[in-house]
């Protein structure tokens, strides 16, 4: 995976978070999952085809879905209603579409899906991708909340 790739995912989730939250984020140390992996109990799926083939997804807890979508909206929420889960799909848009007109800027081509939002308690979300690995990062936000960005890329195989 090139990291040409990744950082355009990592900058963008990086300065969306920052800015709509208006607070600090901490970005963790980077490290590898297999593309089979359980979910925290919230994620939104991106997915990539062109150049490049693969997804990005965006895991998080309830809880952590809750404080987001409440700090992005003004209020609280202590449900994951129906507000609550498009204000977590409109983030994952906000980053994705950010990273994609960088790459594009560089002069990679490729389209994304519509994020899909997946939510419950035992999930696992695995990839077709063969041998490629998802290069995870952790994002820490204030209250004890953090989002893992969790990208998994390849050169598409023509």
């Amino acid at each position: 995976m090139r990291v040409e790739y990744i950082n355009p995912f990592v900058e963008s989730a990086y300065s969306v978070l920052k800015e709509v939250l208006n607070s600090d984020v901490k970005r963790g140390d980077i490290y590898l999952k297999p593309t089979s992996m359980a979910i925290m109990g919230v994620a939104a799926l991106v997915g990539l085809a062109g150049d490049v083939e693969g997804r990005v997804l965006f895991d998080m807890t309830k809880a952590s879905a809750l404080f987001v979508s409440g700090k992005m909206n003004g209020e609280t929420f202590t449900t994951l209603d129906e507000m609550a889960k498009a204000t977590i799909q409109e983030l994952a848009n906000m980053i994705t579409a950010q990273a994609v007109t960088k790459l594009h800027d560089l002069g990679f081509k490729f389209d994304l899906t519509p994020p899909a939002l997946f939510t419950g308690d035992n999930m696992e979300v695995s990839t077709n991708l063969g041998e490629v690995e998802a290069l995870i990062v952790p994002m820490e936000l204030e209250g004890g909340s953090k989002i893992e960005v969790n990208v998994a890329i390849r050169e598409r195989v023509k």
